[in-house]
């Protein structure tokens, strides 16, 4: 082959190149593409990652909590969407009714992008009163019984409300500890509660709970602004619309104490609460 072909055998190979290149770009987008749906109707529709930002749910949820929501629970609204997109009704479809003691994730009332999540005590036709701090089902108290203190560390995510309820273990360790109850509900549902002591929001008149809500309630009774209180900024939720329910509380997927720090790896895992991963609801 004389000198003066190379070139044209070497035109020949780069132009048979950039179709085939053009080809790779091509399918690495499409490949893009259908993972942004795929991870878009997941979140919307099937799972989505919840962090908890406060206490109102001690004992069972602690600040730095991650944990997955089912949002297939209740139905879905374009409240179920993220950034809350106006591509679905806002009443549900498929909507079903949660059970007395599911742990929700919801919009408040008014509708905003900021989810919470509390638990529910009151459905439709419910009459719901706290007297004493006890909670009363239809004039029918749900049994409270004291067991053991919660004690959970001090810690860069958890600070003891007071002095009354700082502590410090045989081994050093600085906690807080909160006398803690367990009530039962009426289908037989158990769960753990905090009670401080005597509060103001430890009365309250009866409620009924209307068609098409939930009453809802945090875990932390003296910490928790919930459907105890009127729907205002600072204060509670009132009665929550079915309508806004995002999903359910299903599992842990990660909990850190918030000593974590992004340039020292190791406390990537010295700050984990790994006893806490893989609880379920």
């Amino acid at each position: 082959m004389s000198e003066t072909e190379a070139p044209v055998v070497s035109t020949a190979v780069q132009t048979a190149a950039k179709p085939a290149k053009k080809k790779e770009e091509e399918s690495f987008i499409a490949f893009l593409l259908k993972l942004v749906i795929f991870v878009a109707v997941l979140r919307s529709f099937i799972f989505a990652p919840f962090s908890i930002p406060s206490e109102s749910m001690l004992p069972r949820l602690l600040v730095g909590d991650h944990l997955i929501a089912a949002k297939w629970s209740y139905g879905f609204s374009y409240r179920s969407l993220p950034f809350s997109l106006p591509l679905l009704p806002s009443e549900r479809i498929l909507a079903d009714t949660p059970a007395r003691g599911d742990v929700v994730i919801f919009r408040a009332p008014p509708v905003g992008d900021t989810d919470y999540i509390k638990r529910v005590v009151g459905l439709p036709g419910d009459t719901v009163q706290m007297v004493d701090g006890v909670l009363l089902l239809n004039g029918t108290a749900v049994p409270k019984v004291r067991i053991a203190d919660f004690e959970v560390p001090v810690s860069g995510n958890t600070r003891c409300y007071s002095r009354a309820f700082a502590a410090k273990l045989s081994d050093g360790t600085d906690v807080c500890r909160y006398p803690r109850y367990r009530e039962t509900l009426p289908e037989g549902r158990t769960y753990e509660v905090l009670d401080l002591g005597p509060r103001p929001q430890d009365n309250t008149d009866p409620a009924i709970v209307p068609e098409g809500h939930v009453f809802l309630m945090g875990d932390n009774r003296d910490n928790s602004e919930d459907s105890r209180f009127p729907a205002e900024p600072g204060r509670g939720i009132g009665m929550v619309p079915m309508d806004n329910l995002v999903g359910r509380a299903t599992v842990m997927m990660w909990s850190t104490d918030g000593g974590a720090a992004w340039l020292k790896p190791w406390t990537w895992f010295t700050a984990a609460r790994w006893s806490r991963i893989g609880g379920t609801f």
